[in-house]
């Protein structure tokens, strides 16, 4: 048997993206295993507004073996707990869809089963009392997990915010350390070879670059996947109707908070993410129910601090590549498909990317069967979370706007309706196999969004009423004392990985 291995890898384009994968499969692959170049123009700018993320990032990182305090302070970093909704419900609503357990399950059910029956006899408090870390949120707390036995301190889930261009920096420098090379250029043209594989790129100084394996990472573009290749794209618009942003990043003004906030507008919702340096803010709507100049000063009208730049306008289309690996390209980022960083899952989609990939490692073959896989897999993940996200428009009481009421009256995907009255019925959720977000993300955003269970699970009632008093009782004192014991976020940061002034 001959060897059939992939001897070069060609990543077109940098940013988040680009950079990540470059990392990853540098670190994964070694040095030896096959040439990895990525080209990247230094004229053309990154969107650079992903730069909230969701706890799965750990994973991406301690497979790079990234010193956690290092990369904080590198990138301008904080801390995240979960996302505070605001106003989504209806105006003047919270809620916060906080990362990690909600309580402590009891005989294989949830915790929130049990909360629901209490809380509809007035015998429990709200569910943050509850959740380690909505009440950290709350009070600005943070602190990493800690040996603690039984206590929640010894399972703190978090994630990060970080300065999207500082992290893009981070890591290419970590892949030119393993063998990454990194070329200077714009693309001009794609080749093809007569099966209609992608052969080589040709820069616009004339240089040529061939490779086996391309990894299109070139934005909403899509040099390779779409330009080159015509993949098509399937349009989620009409479900997500949003399809413009206005980003600004303004001075800070005071402690970060350990959590994103989303605020929805008239006709989408503003972002705010706390950096060391900065903070990040953007409005995300629909330009058929609002003009420029309007999302762009209620953007303006809302920021906290001093803007540190021009507001900088972004158009995209809520969706994805038909196939996000065509033949030898696979699409990672904004070049395979993009849904509007509501839930902080843009980050996410690429590691998740990067992951099936090296499930899925080519060689000079290309299985077919393999790239079916893939791409059903992808698929799959996509369809998910773009429900998960429909979830937050369609579930709302708000009827001030025209947006709202094609919002809350709009037709939505079948999985989603199964789930919500599914919910409606008992409070179960069901988890479509291995999808993103599990049942305690599904149940916060539900109930948050106002859905309100008729009953709860049978198995509930296996305890007295007495009986689910004391120990929903006992779990709000074990969360609160757990709570008292962390520190503030900011000395947190102090302590362990505080930045340099920029």
């Amino acid at each position: 048997m001959q060897s059939k291995k992939i001897n070069k890898i060609l990543i077109v384009g940098g940013g988040t993206a680009g950079w990540m994968a470059a990392a990853a499969i540098s670190k994964v692959l070694g040095k030896s295993y096959c040439d990895i170049q990525l080209v990247e123009s230094e004229q053309i700018g990154t969107v650079g507004v992903g730069e909230a993320t969701i706890p799965q990032i750990q994973l991406f990182n301690q497979l790079l073996g990234l010193d956690e305090n290092d990369f904080v302070r590198r990138t301008q970093a904080t801390f995240k707990l979960g996302i505070q909704f605001v106003d989504w419900d209806k105006k003047g609503s919270a809620y916060y869809h906080a990362f990690g357990d909600v309580g402590r399950d009891m005989e294989g059910v949830h915790f929130y089963q049990y909360w629901l029956k209490m809380r509809a006899l007035g015998k429990a408090e709200h569910i943050d009392e509850y959740t380690l870390t909505a009440m950290a949120s709350r009070e600005q707390r943070f602190m990493r997990s800690i040996d603690a036995g039984n206590s929640p301190l010894s399972n703190i889930a978090y994630a990060f915010h970080f300065d999207a261009g500082l992290y893009a920096q981070y890591l290419r420098e970590f892949a030119e350390a393993h063998g990454v090379v990194r070329t200077e250029g714009k693309v001009q043209s794609t080749q093809l070879k007569d099966n209609g594989f992608i052969q080589s790129v040709t820069l616009e100084n004339g240089d040529v670059l061939a490779a086996d394996f391309f990894i299109d990472c070139s934005g909403f573009k899509g040099i390779l996947i779409e330009q080159a290749l015509k993949t098509g794209y399937q349009d989620w618009s009409h479900w997500l109707p949003c399809d413009s942003a206005i980003a600004v990043p303004c001075e800070s003004n005071g402690d970060p908070l350990p959590y994103t906030r989303s605020t929805a507008h008239s006709a989408g919702w503003q972002w705010r993410i706390p950096l060391q340096h900065r903070i990040g803010n953007g409005h995300v709507y629909s330009s058929k129910f609002m003009h420029d100049e309007t999302a762009k000063q209620i953007l303006l009208d809302n920021l906290e601090g001093k803007p540190l730049a021009e507001p900088k306008l972004l158009r995209f289309v809520t969706g994805k590549r038909n196939k996000v690996w065509n033949k030898n390209c696979l699409a990672l980022g904004l070049a395979a498909g993009f849904m509007e960083p509501l839930e902080s899952t843009s980050i996410h989609l690429v590691q998740s990317g990067i992951s099936k990939l090296f499930s899925f490692f080519p060689d000079l073959d290309f299985s077919a069967e393999d790239i079916t896989e893939y791409n059903r897999q992808v698929d799959f993940e996509y369809e998910r979370i773009r429900d998960f996200l429909i979830l937050h428009y369609y579930a709302t009481q708000r009827d001030d706007s025209d947006f709202w009421n094609y919002c809350r009256t709009m037709s939505v995907p079948e999985e989603l309706t199964q789930k919500i009255e599914q919910f409606k019925a008992n409070g179960r959720i069901a988890r479509f196999n291995n999808e993103m977000f599990n049942d305690l993300s599904w149940f916060e955003v539900m109930y948050g969004q106002g859905i309100r269970p008729q009953s709860y699970h049978a198995l509930v009632d296996i305890f007295s009423e007495q009986e689910l008093e004391r120990r929903l009782e006992s779990i709000r004192a074990v969360v609160r004392k757990s709570a008292d014991y962390m520190p503030s976020h900011q000395a947190f940061i102090n302590e362990h990985c505080k930045a340099d002034k920029m």
